[in-house]
């Protein structure tokens, strides 16, 4: 089927570019899955299931709304994948792309030198960020950011003369990243089995999830709170002489969005203080107002030693990542000598007046606090009350723009589905085929939309989803 338009408000870009892409949309669809196949390998994606099936092609998008190839218009509620905060199409940033194109494409900030873009938005980023942090190193991702934190945590203890803490300590189900170090840190299974070469000296412990892993009559408080307790007895276990760091999610992202109880971010942040343990926050995610706040951390009341940071960053129009230094931690790294770690893009001029205009954006128009006294509440509340004592939905977590749809056999028992991937997949397709984007991680149900979303369209994500679980439901046999 050949390509057809659609009237749309869309930014257009600058000319040349223009002119590539009415060249490109030429073809038809069958055209464009045909050399996908045969030319692109996805992430995360079993390429033969994919080839025969053919990939959906996106061609525009704008506000929280993308249009395929065949014209169709599916309203994003995954912001891409957990980015595009500010929503497609603003203007402001690819003006700030241009600009910065024509007058510094490139530079480097290894030798000696620096540039304008990086140092505003390094000033901007300390204003935006809690009082603690004022320094900032940058590189192209939240995987490198986390690589970077690894690299930051051992030179840290190297200047305390502390060579023997090496052990980092992270979650099972938790999502740091793709890299190898990235992906050591995760405690994802699927992802260490095509690893036989993961980094030395990180360990797991388990992961705050009440819904899936608590027994017996606990409360999600004291579920909480003995999972985090956890983490002392591993400190004690490998010897907190030893210990360098835990890491952790403020709520699980990928894992599910994971919302643990309020007894457990001030249990981890007890111990890691009373062993002299570096607390990181991962916040790729939560970063830059999906709960509400500026950034996840705030919302659970931790203060962490290093942040990581990407997505909401550049709002996904450029990659762009960071980790963000305590005072007491950039102190010792500034103090010390070469801190002997870069990436070529580290500080792209072009990626940090994205990030610039991006901040700037939700700053000035007043997003993360709309989240956190409007559409977030609203967005909570739609999906609470719509999914109540739906006959397959268990629980609704979440805050602000994220919540987890969790799936089960028996909500009232907790008791859930064994092929719980497989119903997340159903339930997956019925909402792609509904022109909803909305993600399954086993048997949970993710959506966080752009966080310009309004209250309509927030109604329309909900009632699309619960067509998508309805339908779900019934497929299985369960009314």
């Amino acid at each position: 089927m050949s390509y057809r338009t659609e009237e749309v408000a869309y930014v257009q870009p600058a000319q040349p570019a223009a002119s590539a892409q009415a060249a490109q949309q030429q073809r038809s669809t069958a055209e464009y899955r045909a050399l996908d196949a045969a030319h692109h390998i996805h992430p995360f994606s079993d390429m033969g299931s994919l080839n025969r099936s053919g990939s959906r092609v996106i061609v525009k998008a704008q506000g929280v709304y993308l249009w395929d190839s065949e014209g169709n218009k599916v309203i994003d509620g995954m912001a891409g994948l957990w980015c595009v905060n500010v929503g497609y199409g603003r203007k402001e940033l690819a003006d700030a792309a241009y600009r910065q194109m024509q007058e510094l494409p490139y530079y480097n900030t290894f030798f000696k030198t620096t540039h304008p873009p990086v140092i505003e938005l390094s000033a901007l980023l300390a204003e935006l960020a809690p009082e603690p942090f004022n320094h900032f190193f940058y590189c192209n991702s939240g995987s490198e950011g986390n690589d970077t934190v690894l690299r930051i945590v051992h030179q840290y203890w190297a200047t305390q003369g502390k060579h023997s803490k090496k052990f980092v300590i992270s979650r099972k189900n938790g999502y740091h990243g793709s890299t190898i170090a990235g992906g050591t840190l995760g405690g994802m299974g699927y992802m260490h089995e095509q690893m036989p070469s993961k980094v030395e000296n990180i360990v797991h412990i388990d992961q705050p999830y009440f819904f899936g892993e608590a027994q017996g009559n606990l409360t999600p408080e004291e579920f909480a709170l003995a999972r985090a307790q956890q983490l002392e007895a591993r400190i004690l276990e490998i010897g907190a002489d030893n210990v360098a760091a835990f890491i952790g999610e403020p709520f699980q992202g990928a894992g599910g969005v994971i919302f643990p109880a309020s007894t457990y971010w001030p249990e981890i942040q007890r111990i890691c203080r009373k062993y002299d343990i570096l607390l990181v926050a991962d916040e790729v995610i939560g970063g830059f107002g999906r709960t509400g706040e500026w950034f996840a951390h705030q919302h659970f009341g931790f203060e962490p030693d290093l942040i990581t940071l990407a997505k909401g960053l550049t709002s996904g129009y450029i990659p762009m990542g960071a980790v963000g230094l305590h005072d007491r931690v950039a102190k010792a790294i500034i103090e010390n000598g070469d801190f002997n770690h870069g990436l070529t893009y580290s500080g792209h001029p072009v990626a940090a007046a994205v990030a610039l205009a991006n901040l700037k954006v939700l700053r000035d128009e007043k997003i993360v606090e709309r989240v956190k006294t409007d559409t977030g509440p609203y967005f909570q509340k739609q999906l609470r009350e719509t999914f109540a004592n739906h006959p397959i939905v268990g629980e609704i977590s979440g805050v602000g723009l994220v919540a987890g749809v969790q799936l089960a056999e028996d909500p009232k028992t907790r008791k859930r589905f064994a092929n719980g991937g497989d119903v997340g997949t159903i339930c997956r397709d019925f909402c792609f085929n509904g022109n909803l984007i909305m993600r399954a991680t086993g048997d949970r149900m993710l959506l966080s939309p752009p966080l310009v979303i309004t209250k309509l369209e927030i109604d329309e994500i909900v009632s699309k989803a619960k067509k998508a679980i309805d339908a779900t439901a019934q497929q299985l046999g369960i009314s």
